[in-house]
């Protein structure tokens, strides 16, 4: 017994010297997606353009991207997206019966003819907007959401600054501008405001129709862009023109795995402007691709000081953007520790996936712990070491 004692209170004196170097790892890491799009010079006829990936944000083409200029009805992208919000936060329902206001059956340009009186339904108006550009559907959303137009342009000017859409103001939710002062975006701020207008089905449903109609099938609705109809994978989103703006389009196709959102700003005709947005989305398809992974679990960490000897680690999904001759040479580099100590929370980030091409780095992701490991107690460490000593 007392060569057993001996051997505890050993141990215990051992124990006591190495709890004061018990230690947290943590390294946080943030994903990141690189870009290069060169000199290429694609040769447009426009005051302004810019190409960008949806799903990452990545720019892949850009001239005078932040040139400011009258949008046209290419407005109603943010106009669609408050609505699209409200629809979100509860405030109304699709099916929800809207009364057309005078004020709203009094909008010139592109309308569908609403009368003051007329009830139709949010996704019927939503519907007008989204494929045939109507400025009364537009308007009558705005003061359903709103309360009037002044108060929703109010709210557009507020959700681009949220946005950090630095060159644009509204002044009304249409897009006419024959009197408007204040009112101008950019291609950059028109794109940004497009990716996040891509986040709702309901505009997905309707902005890659080419023909539906309204009023029990007796008004027909045309999408005022022809590259649905024309362009592969085209699936929205908007054109807009004024003498003011000349020919305007945020245009997105999408093709296997990659969403492009491709806009144009002054176009002087409107065959300069589908031929700008065919362009800048043949060079997104041809040039780049999308590498994609899943949820990868990679192996148990040893864990220093915890109730559990190691934990389980995982990656989540990553989707960047690249060039698409490039692709196949793609390699994964695991930054890991070779342990970890005590304690861990589960989804703490422990490490980091690498994703690289030679010395290129394109893009870094988090390497999470799959459980959670508390600190071994005095107690319990006690315990065992009894056990060991005692039963071997």
């Amino acid at each position: 017994m007392k060569r057993i004692r001996s051997k505890i209170l050993a141990a215990v004196a051992c124990l006591l010297a190495v709890t004061s170097a018990f230690s947290l790892f943590g390294t946080k890491t943030k994903a990141e997606t690189q870009i290069s799009t060169g000199e290429v010079s694609l040769g447009i006829n426009a005051k302004g353009v810019y190409l960008m990936e949806a799903s990452s944000g990545a720019v892949l083409y850009s001239e005078d991207s932040t040139r400011q200029g009258s949008p046209a009805s290419v407005t109603k992208i943010m106009t669609l997206l408050l609505v699209c919000e409200a629809l979100e936060a509860g405030s109304f329902s699709t099916e929800d019966k809207v009364t057309v206001s005078a004020y709203a059956a009094s909008m010139g340009g592109s309308q569908v003819f609403l009368e003051e009186g007329e009830r139709l339904s949010v996704e019927e108006l939503i519907k007008c907007t989204v494929i045939a550009s109507a400025n009364d559907a537009a308007v009558a959303l705005a003061e359903l959401t709103a309360g009037s137009e002044s108060a929703f342009v109010a709210r557009m000017n507020k959700r681009a600054k949220e946005l950090g859409l630095g060159n644009t103001s509204f002044e009304n939710v249409t897009g006419l501008d024959d009197t408007t002062v204040n009112h101008y975006s950019c291609p950059r701020d028109i794109a940004l405001m497009s990716r996040e207008l891509l986040k709702y089905d309901i505009i997905l449903k309707y902005s890659g129709t080419w023909q539906d109609t309204i009023r029990g099938g007796e008004f027909t609705l045309t999408n005022t862009n022809r590259l649905v109809r024309y362009y592969e994978g085209c699936n929205g989103l908007k054109t807009g023109s004024t003498d003011k703006a000349g020919f305007c389009v945020s245009t997105t196709a999408k093709r296997g795995d990659m969403q492009l959102i491709a806009v144009v700003m002054g176009a002087p005709t409107k065959e300069d402007r589908n031929e700008a947005a065919r362009a800048l989305l043949d060079y997104g398809f041809s040039t780049y691709g999308v590498y994609k992974t899943g949820e990868e679990y990679l192996e148990v960490c040893p864990v220093n000081h915890g109730v559990a000897d190691g934990v389980p680690l995982y990656s989540k999904g990553v989707s960047f953007v690249t060039e698409r001759a490039l692709l196949s040479e793609i390699e994964r580099e695991y930054s890991i520790p070779e342990s970890l100590s005590s304690p861990i929370q589960k989804g703490e980030a422990v490490g980091k996936v690498i994703y690289r091409i030679g010395d290129r780095v394109l893009c870094e992701a988090e390497i999470y712990a799959g459980e959670s490991v508390e600190v071994i107690s005095f107690f319990e460490i006690l315990l065992r070491i009894i056990k060991k000593v005692v039963i071997g």
